[in-house]
Protein backbone atom coordinates (compact mmCIF):
# COMPACT_ATOMS: atom_id res chain seq x y z
CA UNK A 1 0.00 0.00 0.00
CA UNK A 2 1.95 3.17 -0.80
CA UNK A 3 2.12 5.53 2.40
CA UNK A 4 -1.05 8.33 2.29
CA UNK A 5 1.24 10.39 4.17
CA UNK A 6 4.11 12.68 2.97
CA UNK A 7 7.05 14.45 4.63
CA UNK A 8 9.78 16.74 2.89
CA UNK A 9 12.90 16.70 4.29
CA UNK A 10 15.21 20.31 3.82
CA UNK A 11 18.64 18.41 3.81
CA UNK A 12 22.54 19.91 3.19
CA UNK A 13 25.75 19.38 4.17
CA UNK A 14 27.05 19.01 7.70
CA UNK A 15 23.18 18.23 8.83
CA UNK A 16 23.24 16.04 11.87
CA UNK A 17 23.47 12.52 10.90
CA UNK A 18 21.00 10.97 13.46
CA UNK A 19 18.66 14.06 12.87
CA UNK A 20 18.54 13.04 9.06
CA UNK A 21 18.59 9.22 9.41
CA UNK A 22 16.13 8.50 12.19
CA UNK A 23 12.99 10.53 11.11
CA UNK A 24 13.88 9.18 7.45
CA UNK A 25 13.53 5.74 8.30
CA UNK A 26 11.49 5.33 11.07
CA UNK A 27 8.68 7.60 9.48
CA UNK A 28 9.43 4.82 6.60
CA UNK A 29 9.42 2.29 8.42
CA UNK A 30 5.74 3.53 9.90
CA UNK A 31 4.28 3.72 6.30
CA UNK A 32 4.96 7.71 5.95
CA UNK A 33 7.09 9.08 2.86
CA UNK A 34 9.99 10.65 3.34
CA UNK A 35 11.45 12.87 0.67
CA UNK A 36 15.25 14.58 1.12
CA UNK A 37 15.57 17.81 -0.69
CA UNK A 38 18.55 20.28 -0.64
CA UNK A 39 18.96 23.49 -2.00
CA UNK A 40 21.50 22.97 -4.67
CA UNK A 41 21.21 19.10 -5.45
CA UNK A 42 20.10 16.75 -7.33
CA UNK A 43 18.49 13.49 -6.73
CA UNK A 44 21.06 11.10 -5.96
CA UNK A 45 23.66 13.45 -4.75
CA UNK A 46 25.00 12.92 -1.46
CA UNK A 47 25.07 15.55 1.84
CA UNK A 48 27.71 14.72 4.14
CA UNK A 49 26.04 14.84 8.06
CA UNK A 50 28.18 15.79 10.94
CA UNK A 51 27.86 13.55 14.28
CA UNK A 52 27.23 15.74 17.28
CA UNK A 53 27.90 14.64 20.78
CA UNK A 54 29.43 15.46 24.09
CA UNK A 55 32.66 13.56 24.33
CA UNK A 56 34.35 15.21 27.58
CA UNK A 57 34.66 18.83 26.54
CA UNK A 58 32.50 22.23 27.18
CA UNK A 59 30.52 22.26 23.83
CA UNK A 60 29.59 19.22 21.52
CA UNK A 61 32.62 17.76 19.26
CA UNK A 62 31.62 17.61 15.65
CA UNK A 63 32.83 14.30 13.92
CA UNK A 64 32.47 13.24 9.66
CA UNK A 65 28.92 11.02 9.44
CA UNK A 66 27.68 9.48 6.38
CA UNK A 67 26.96 10.22 2.85
CA UNK A 68 22.78 10.91 3.09
CA UNK A 69 21.47 10.82 -0.30
CA UNK A 70 19.02 13.48 -1.36
CA UNK A 71 16.01 11.82 -2.76
CA UNK A 72 14.10 15.07 -4.16
CA UNK A 73 14.04 18.09 -6.49
CA UNK A 74 14.01 21.78 -4.27
CA UNK A 75 13.24 23.61 -6.98
CA UNK A 76 10.12 21.52 -7.30
CA UNK A 77 9.53 20.74 -3.79
CA UNK A 78 9.80 24.47 -3.25
CA UNK A 79 7.59 25.41 -6.23
CA UNK A 80 4.78 23.03 -4.06
CA UNK A 81 4.85 22.22 -0.65
CA UNK A 82 1.10 22.14 -0.33
CA UNK A 83 2.15 18.48 -2.06
CA UNK A 84 3.67 17.71 1.56
CA UNK A 85 1.71 17.50 5.20
CA UNK A 86 4.62 18.25 6.65
CA UNK A 87 8.53 19.41 6.86
CA UNK A 88 11.38 18.58 8.58
CA UNK A 89 14.74 20.36 9.34
CA UNK A 90 17.69 19.07 10.86
CA UNK A 91 20.24 20.37 12.98
CA UNK A 92 23.66 21.46 11.55
CA UNK A 93 25.60 24.03 10.50
CA UNK A 94 24.05 23.85 7.28
CA UNK A 95 21.15 25.92 8.64
CA UNK A 96 23.37 29.09 8.48
CA UNK A 97 23.62 28.85 5.19
CA UNK A 98 19.61 27.94 4.60
CA UNK A 99 19.07 30.66 6.97
CA UNK A 100 20.29 33.60 4.10
CA UNK A 101 18.55 31.32 0.40
CA UNK A 102 15.22 33.32 0.34
CA UNK A 103 14.15 29.94 -1.35
CA UNK A 104 14.66 28.08 1.92
CA UNK A 105 13.12 30.63 4.04
CA UNK A 106 10.26 30.89 2.04
CA UNK A 107 9.33 27.14 2.09
CA UNK A 108 9.98 27.48 5.93
CA UNK A 109 6.97 29.98 5.93
CA UNK A 110 4.67 28.58 3.55
CA UNK A 111 4.30 25.77 6.02
CA UNK A 112 4.64 27.95 9.52
CA UNK A 113 2.17 30.86 8.04
CA UNK A 114 0.01 30.17 4.79
CA UNK A 115 -0.45 26.33 5.14
CA UNK A 116 -0.34 25.83 8.68
CA UNK A 117 1.16 22.36 8.11
CA UNK A 118 3.36 20.62 10.60
CA UNK A 119 7.05 21.96 10.73
CA UNK A 120 9.62 20.05 12.96
CA UNK A 121 12.78 21.83 13.92
CA UNK A 122 15.53 20.23 16.11
CA UNK A 123 18.89 21.60 17.46
CA UNK A 124 20.05 24.91 15.81
CA UNK A 125 17.26 24.63 12.76
CA UNK A 126 15.20 26.44 15.10
CA UNK A 127 17.01 29.81 13.25
CA UNK A 128 14.83 29.22 10.14
CA UNK A 129 11.89 29.99 11.98
CA UNK A 130 13.21 33.13 13.08
CA UNK A 131 14.04 34.15 9.21
CA UNK A 132 10.94 33.32 7.87
CA UNK A 133 9.06 35.66 10.70
CA UNK A 134 7.62 33.30 11.88
CA UNK A 135 8.74 32.62 15.49
CA UNK A 136 6.62 35.20 17.24
CA UNK A 137 4.19 33.80 20.38
CA UNK A 138 6.09 30.26 19.67
CA UNK A 139 6.76 28.51 22.66
CA UNK A 140 10.12 26.79 21.26
CA UNK A 141 13.42 24.77 22.39
CA UNK A 142 16.39 24.33 21.41
CA UNK A 143 19.84 23.59 22.15
CA UNK A 144 20.97 26.31 24.49
CA UNK A 145 22.89 28.85 22.50
CA UNK A 146 19.93 29.24 20.25
CA UNK A 147 17.86 30.85 23.52
CA UNK A 148 18.38 34.72 22.64
CA UNK A 149 17.57 33.78 19.30
CA UNK A 150 14.40 32.20 19.87
CA UNK A 151 13.21 35.55 22.36
CA UNK A 152 15.01 38.20 19.82
CA UNK A 153 12.29 36.75 17.40
CA UNK A 154 9.46 36.88 19.78
CA UNK A 155 8.79 33.60 20.87
CA UNK A 156 8.72 32.06 24.16
CA UNK A 157 11.56 30.22 25.31
CA UNK A 158 11.15 26.53 26.84
CA UNK A 159 14.08 24.74 28.33
CA UNK A 160 15.07 21.49 26.81
CA UNK A 161 14.43 19.36 30.18
CA UNK A 162 14.59 16.34 29.84
CA UNK A 163 16.35 16.26 26.65
CA UNK A 164 13.88 14.23 25.14
CA UNK A 165 11.16 16.95 25.32
CA UNK A 166 9.56 18.23 22.11
CA UNK A 167 7.81 20.91 22.15
CA UNK A 168 4.48 21.34 19.95
CA UNK A 169 2.78 24.50 20.25
CA UNK A 170 -0.08 24.07 17.84
CA UNK A 171 1.39 22.72 14.64
CA UNK A 172 5.26 24.02 15.34
CA UNK A 173 7.52 20.83 16.85
CA UNK A 174 10.77 21.72 18.37
CA UNK A 175 13.09 19.86 20.27
CA UNK A 176 16.66 20.08 21.62
CA UNK A 177 17.98 17.50 18.93
CA UNK A 178 18.51 13.83 18.32
CA UNK A 179 17.44 12.39 22.12
CA UNK A 180 14.18 13.68 21.43
CA UNK A 181 13.46 11.68 18.62
CA UNK A 182 10.79 9.11 20.20
CA UNK A 183 9.15 12.12 21.15
CA UNK A 184 8.98 13.80 18.04
CA UNK A 185 8.10 10.56 15.69
CA UNK A 186 5.29 10.26 18.05
CA UNK A 187 4.07 14.52 18.07
CA UNK A 188 4.35 14.46 14.25
CA UNK A 189 2.23 10.95 13.83
CA UNK A 190 0.36 12.51 16.18
CA UNK A 191 0.16 15.92 14.19
CA UNK A 192 -0.63 14.03 10.54
CA UNK A 193 -3.47 12.62 12.03
CA UNK A 194 -1.96 9.21 12.82
CA UNK A 195 -3.40 6.55 14.98
CA UNK A 196 -1.26 4.03 16.84
CA UNK A 197 -2.74 1.05 18.23
CA UNK A 198 -1.01 -1.78 20.08
CA UNK A 199 2.34 -0.34 21.37
CA UNK A 200 2.18 1.47 24.40
CA UNK A 201 4.18 -0.08 27.53
CA UNK A 202 5.28 -3.33 25.10
CA UNK A 203 8.84 -3.75 26.09
CA UNK A 204 11.77 -4.38 23.15
CA UNK A 205 16.24 -5.27 24.35
CA UNK A 206 18.72 -3.60 22.41
CA UNK A 207 21.66 -5.94 23.16
CA UNK A 208 24.74 -3.54 22.84
CA UNK A 209 28.96 -3.25 23.18
CA UNK A 210 31.12 -0.82 22.25
CA UNK A 211 31.55 -0.60 18.30
CA UNK A 212 27.81 -1.41 17.99
CA UNK A 213 27.10 0.24 14.03
CA UNK A 214 25.46 3.75 14.92
CA UNK A 215 21.90 3.60 12.87
CA UNK A 216 21.58 -0.07 13.56
CA UNK A 217 21.48 0.85 17.27
CA UNK A 218 19.96 4.16 17.58
CA UNK A 219 17.16 4.42 14.98
CA UNK A 220 15.18 1.57 15.61
CA UNK A 221 15.86 1.91 19.29
CA UNK A 222 14.18 5.40 18.67
CA UNK A 223 11.60 4.46 15.98
CA UNK A 224 10.05 1.76 18.41
CA UNK A 225 9.81 4.40 20.99
CA UNK A 226 7.93 6.80 18.99
CA UNK A 227 5.07 4.39 18.89
CA UNK A 228 4.93 4.06 22.44
CA UNK A 229 7.23 0.96 23.04
CA UNK A 230 9.71 0.90 26.36
CA UNK A 231 13.01 0.16 24.73
CA UNK A 232 15.93 0.16 26.79
CA UNK A 233 19.49 -0.93 26.27
CA UNK A 234 22.69 -3.05 27.67
CA UNK A 235 25.78 -4.35 27.88
CA UNK A 236 26.98 -7.26 29.72
CA UNK A 237 29.63 -5.29 31.02
CA UNK A 238 28.72 -1.65 31.43
CA UNK A 239 26.54 -0.19 34.17
CA UNK A 240 23.24 1.67 33.07
CA UNK A 241 24.34 5.42 32.38
CA UNK A 242 27.37 4.27 30.57
CA UNK A 243 27.75 4.81 26.44
CA UNK A 244 29.23 2.12 23.99
CA UNK A 245 30.77 3.97 21.49
CA UNK A 246 29.25 3.55 18.42
CA UNK A 247 30.71 3.28 14.66
CA UNK A 248 30.02 4.36 10.85
CA UNK A 249 30.54 1.93 8.05
CA UNK A 250 29.63 3.17 4.95
CA UNK A 251 31.67 1.75 1.16
CA UNK A 252 34.74 3.62 0.93
CA UNK A 253 34.58 6.19 -2.00
CA UNK A 254 35.61 5.37 -5.53
CA UNK A 255 36.56 1.49 -4.35
CA UNK A 256 35.96 -1.26 -5.94
CA UNK A 257 33.15 -3.59 -5.70
CA UNK A 258 33.61 -5.58 -2.45
CA UNK A 259 35.64 -3.27 -1.22
CA UNK A 260 36.09 -3.92 2.97
CA UNK A 261 33.88 -0.72 4.08
CA UNK A 262 35.90 2.24 6.34
CA UNK A 263 35.12 2.54 9.70
CA UNK A 264 34.63 6.16 11.52
CA UNK A 265 33.41 6.90 15.28
CA UNK A 266 30.02 7.50 16.00
CA UNK A 267 27.84 9.05 18.63
CA UNK A 268 27.84 7.72 21.99
CA UNK A 269 24.64 5.06 22.93
CA UNK A 270 24.02 4.90 26.76
CA UNK A 271 23.11 2.14 28.29
CA UNK A 272 20.16 2.20 30.06
CA UNK A 273 19.66 -0.61 32.49
CA UNK A 274 22.06 -2.61 34.19
CA UNK A 275 22.54 -6.14 33.47
CA UNK A 276 21.88 -7.39 36.38
CA UNK A 277 18.18 -6.35 36.25
CA UNK A 278 17.47 -7.80 33.31
CA UNK A 279 14.50 -10.15 33.34
CA UNK A 280 13.22 -11.63 30.28
CA UNK A 281 9.56 -11.25 30.83
CA UNK A 282 9.73 -7.74 30.72
CA UNK A 283 10.18 -7.50 27.22
CA UNK A 284 8.37 -8.43 24.25
CA UNK A 285 11.61 -8.12 21.88
CA UNK A 286 15.12 -8.45 21.53
CA UNK A 287 17.54 -6.82 19.10
CA UNK A 288 21.31 -7.24 18.22
CA UNK A 289 22.39 -4.09 16.08
CA UNK A 290 25.21 -4.91 13.84
CA UNK A 291 28.94 -3.06 13.85
CA UNK A 292 31.93 -5.14 15.64
CA UNK A 293 29.56 -5.09 19.13
CA UNK A 294 28.41 -9.03 18.19
CA UNK A 295 32.25 -9.88 18.02
CA UNK A 296 32.49 -8.77 22.07
CA UNK A 297 28.80 -10.28 22.72
CA UNK A 298 29.30 -13.20 21.24
CA UNK A 299 32.39 -14.50 24.02
CA UNK A 300 29.70 -13.86 26.53
CA UNK A 301 27.85 -17.23 27.28
CA UNK A 302 25.01 -15.10 29.38
CA UNK A 303 24.58 -12.81 26.43
CA UNK A 304 24.30 -15.66 24.09
CA UNK A 305 22.04 -17.69 26.55
CA UNK A 306 19.66 -14.67 26.52
CA UNK A 307 19.06 -14.39 23.05
CA UNK A 308 18.57 -18.04 23.40
CA UNK A 309 16.11 -17.31 26.43
CA UNK A 310 13.87 -14.85 24.03
CA UNK A 311 13.70 -17.21 21.39
CA UNK A 312 12.58 -20.25 23.63
CA UNK A 313 9.85 -18.07 25.39
CA UNK A 314 7.92 -17.61 21.69
CA UNK A 315 9.45 -14.06 21.74
CA UNK A 316 10.71 -11.81 18.85
CA UNK A 317 14.17 -12.01 18.08
CA UNK A 318 15.66 -9.47 15.67
CA UNK A 319 19.42 -8.99 14.32
CA UNK A 320 20.94 -6.44 11.51
CA UNK A 321 24.26 -7.88 9.91
CA UNK A 322 26.47 -8.42 12.03
CA UNK A 323 24.40 -9.07 14.70
CA UNK A 324 23.95 -12.51 13.28
CA UNK A 325 26.57 -14.03 15.06
CA UNK A 326 24.99 -13.95 17.92
CA UNK A 327 22.09 -15.50 16.40
CA UNK A 328 23.99 -18.12 15.30
CA UNK A 329 25.90 -18.87 18.03
CA UNK A 330 22.42 -19.51 20.24
CA UNK A 331 21.55 -21.76 17.42
CA UNK A 332 18.58 -19.47 16.22
CA UNK A 333 19.37 -19.43 12.09
CA UNK A 334 18.79 -23.37 11.46
CA UNK A 335 16.40 -23.59 8.67
CA UNK A 336 15.38 -20.29 8.87
CA UNK A 337 15.16 -17.69 6.43
CA UNK A 338 17.54 -14.48 6.57
CA UNK A 339 18.54 -11.08 4.92
CA UNK A 340 22.50 -11.26 5.22
CA UNK A 341 25.43 -8.58 4.19
CA UNK A 342 28.41 -9.94 3.00
CA UNK A 343 30.29 -10.16 6.37
CA UNK A 344 27.50 -12.52 7.92
CA UNK A 345 26.56 -14.51 4.82
CA UNK A 346 29.26 -17.83 5.09
CA UNK A 347 28.16 -18.12 9.11
CA UNK A 348 24.45 -17.35 8.16
CA UNK A 349 24.76 -20.75 5.90
CA UNK A 350 26.95 -22.33 8.25
CA UNK A 351 24.74 -21.98 10.66
CA UNK A 352 22.08 -23.86 8.56
CA UNK A 353 20.03 -21.01 7.28
CA UNK A 354 17.66 -22.48 4.95
CA UNK A 355 18.05 -19.55 2.73
CA UNK A 356 19.88 -16.14 2.80
CA UNK A 357 18.88 -12.76 1.26
CA UNK A 358 21.89 -10.52 -0.01
CA UNK A 359 19.65 -7.58 0.76
CA UNK A 360 16.72 -6.21 2.70
CA UNK A 361 15.19 -7.45 5.53
CA UNK A 362 13.35 -11.02 6.36
CA UNK A 363 10.32 -12.03 9.26
CA UNK A 364 10.25 -15.67 9.05
CA UNK A 365 8.10 -16.42 12.22
CA UNK A 366 9.26 -14.28 15.06
CA UNK A 367 12.79 -13.75 13.75
CA UNK A 368 13.58 -10.50 11.54
CA UNK A 369 17.12 -10.15 10.15
CA UNK A 370 18.14 -7.34 8.03
CA UNK A 371 21.21 -7.31 5.62
CA UNK A 372 22.50 -3.97 6.64
CA UNK A 373 21.50 -0.38 7.77
CA UNK A 374 20.02 0.77 4.37
CA UNK A 375 17.35 -1.82 4.86
CA UNK A 376 16.31 -0.15 8.36
CA UNK A 377 12.92 1.15 7.05
CA UNK A 378 12.00 -2.38 6.19
CA UNK A 379 13.35 -4.03 9.64
CA UNK A 380 11.33 -1.57 11.72
CA UNK A 381 8.11 -2.20 9.76
CA UNK A 382 8.37 -5.89 10.10
CA UNK A 383 9.44 -5.50 13.82
CA UNK A 384 6.03 -3.58 14.26
CA UNK A 385 4.21 -5.91 12.89
CA UNK A 386 5.33 -8.69 14.63
CA UNK A 387 4.83 -6.73 17.98
CA UNK A 388 1.09 -6.00 16.66
CA UNK A 389 1.45 -2.25 16.22
CA UNK A 390 -0.47 -0.52 13.78
CA UNK A 391 -0.16 3.19 12.68
CA UNK A 392 -3.17 4.31 10.50
CA UNK A 393 -3.80 7.98 9.34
Amino acid sequence: MAPSKKVLMLCGDYMEDYEAAVPFYALAGLGVAVHCAAPGKAPGDPCLTAVHDFLGYELYTELPGHRFRVTADFAAAAADPSSYDALLVPGGRFVEQLSVDADAVALVRAFAGELRRPVVLTCHSQVLLAAAGAMGGVRCTAFFSLRPVVELAGGTWVDPDPFSLCVADGHVLTAIGWPAHGEIIAQLLRALGGRVLGGRGQGVLFLCADYVDDYEANVPFRALAGVGCRVEAACPTKRKGEPCVTAIYEDVTGAAPGAVSGEKRGHNFVMTVDWADIDVDDYECVVVPGGRSPELLVTNEKAVALVGKFAAEGKVVASIDQGHLVLAASGLLKGKRCASGVPMRVISNLAGAAAVEPEGAVADGKLVTAASWPDLAEFIAHLVDLLGITVSF
